[in-house]
């Protein structure tokens, strides 16, 4: 099958429709009406012999096979569009918008504080950061790029690691003073001590605190009765003195410098944990999406 103006017009609408959620907001972005953009569909899944949406009458979804189109074809348009933007202009364009999946700590205590420079720098950019728990589905969602901690899971998205960062044991100096200062990792389950959980979106438990040391690994099911899934209430309630908290040093170094946070046990340094960047597809990465990802690469230095 020839790639021909057809398929090209077609994109137009189907990329509307997965911006704006309907076929009826599609056409008032594109200036159609609600018949013309079905049509429009109708004719494009006729030339590719497949169906691109599942419709009801509260919500249309793409389907399997039009997710797996959009994954491949969406980047390839993106950067054929870079490239005619960047041969007309004779420079790389940052401009247009760039939605991005981000993870809720990394947006609240790394990213969001150092964002204004960045904006500042490309004035033609318009940044939109939605901060979700779990990574959902990036196409049907409409999304360019996600930042998420954690190992990749096997899909068909491309995997760029930004950065890792050390997994940290901490208390506030008035939790030490009424509980003690636990001399090994062992010793926070001994039952003098609370933890705070964290939960793992993924699986809906709380994470086990791992210990490293060069290739000594140490695993501590430790106990509590409060569990959180949000960073910013796990750094609260840590730095009221309620509990020993396990937190990434990205975010939390000031915390350590002026003494509000102790390190429990730094002779356990070994612990990491990796952020990605995950993204449809590696070719013609529009500029915009690699000036965003060389930035959050940067925060880490």
């Amino acid at each position: 099958m020839a790639f021909d103006e057809r398929i090209l017009n077609g994109m137009g609408v189907l990329s509307a429709i997965i911006d704006s959620g309907s076929f009826a907001a599609a056409g008032e972005v594109l200036d159609m009406s609600q018949s013309g953009v079905s049509r429009s569909v109708a004719r494009l899944e006729a030339r590719l012999g497949i169906r691109l949406f599942d419709r009801t009458t509260r919500s249309v979804t793409l389907t399997d096979e039009g997710r797996r189109f959009c994954e491949q074809i969406m980047p390839l348009l993106a950067g054929l569009e870079e490239a005619a933007s960047i041969a007309a202009e004779g420079t790389t364009a940052v401009r247009g918008r760039l939605r991005v999946n981000v993870d809720p700590f990394f947006s609240r205590l790394v990213l969001g504080p150092r964002l204004g420079a960045f904006i500042e720098k490309y004035p033609e950019l318009q940044l939109e950061l939605v901060t979700r728990d779990q990574l959902g589905d990036m196409v049907a969602d409409g999304f360019d790029l996600a930042v998420r901690f954690g190992q990749p899971r096997s899909s068909t998205l491309i995997a760029r690691k930004l950065l890792e960062t050390r997994i940290l044991t901490v208390a506030a100096p008035a939790y030490l003073k009424r509980h003690g200062r636990p001399a090994t990792p062992n010793d926070l389950n001994d039952g003098t001590h609370v933890c705070l959980q964290f939960r793992d979106a993924t699986s809906g438990r709380a994470f086990d605190w791992e210990f490293h040391r060069g290739r000594k690994k140490q695993v501590i099911r430790t106990k509590g009765r409060l569990m959180v899934n949000d960073a910013g209430t796990l750094h609260s309630v840590c730095l009221a003195g309620h509990a020993i908290a396990q937190m990434f040093a990205l975010g939390s170094e000031h915390l350590l410098a002026d003494g509000r946070l102790i390190d429990l046990f730094p002779d356990w340094p070994d612990e990491h944990y990796p952020l990605y960047a995950l993204y449809p597809s590696r070719h013609h990465m529009p500029a915009k999406t690699r000036v965003f990802l060389d930035f959050i690469s940067s925060l880490s230095q």
